[in-house]
């Protein structure tokens, strides 16, 4: 089902160390509006679709989302990439260095674990597409929060990218939701 290219969605090339970017930006990758989420959310969610333009559209963004978590990691490995024991700690990832080393762990920018508590999935196809339009909406913010963070014009680009995905995804389920609730209302 899943063709892989050994590129990422957007290039990626970030040349400044920052390892406090690096911390704030994990919270796409197991924050609780993150990539990580959402493309679980999303690939569970197509299952309880009532056709296959449901199906076929949380299969294409959910698959997306598995991208943009390639990219997220990249990031993050590109900003903490050469760090001493010391800047890991003076940059607030002391924590995740002294249980992981080097390796990203699926947390948020707070260090609180990745939870599949917060996946929106109820059976319900109407009830899903609202919760993955909230979704998509949530990510654009923290995305935008990451911006107003950022300082390097290399980590602000791919950031920008995501938010204009997040924008797109919303746009998409909204389409289809609309499309749901005028056949349901036309059934009744």
């Amino acid at each position: 089902m899943f063709v892989y290219q050994k590129r990422t969605q957007y290039p990626i090339d970030i040349k400044r160390k920052d390892v406090r970017m690096a911390k704030y930006i994990l919270t796409q990758y197991g924050g609780p509006y993150g990539e990580l989420g959402a493309a679980i959310r999303y690939l569970n969610q197509r299952y309880t679709m009532p056709d296959e333009r449901g199906k076929t559209l949380l299969s294409d963004i959910g698959t997306e989302e598995l991208g943009h978590v390639e990219m997220i990691c990249t990031m993050v490995f590109q900003l903490t990439k050469g760090a001493t024991p010391e800047e890991m700690e003076a940059g607030g990832l002391g924590g995740s260095y002294a249980t992981h080393g080097i390796e990203m762990f699926a947390t948020d920018a707070n260090g609180q674990d990745f939870s599949v508590t917060g996946i929106g999935a109820t059976g319900d196809y109407i009830a899903d597409l609202s919760e993955d339009m909230a979704a998509e909406e949530k990510a654009r913010a923290t995305y935008e929060h990451l911006i107003d963070l950022a300082t390097d014009v290399d980590v602000i680009r791919p950031l920008l990218f995501l938010r204009q995905r997040e924008v797109v995804h919303f746009n998409r389920f909204k389409e289809m939701y609309d499309v749901y609730m005028r056949e349901y209302k036309d059934k009744k």
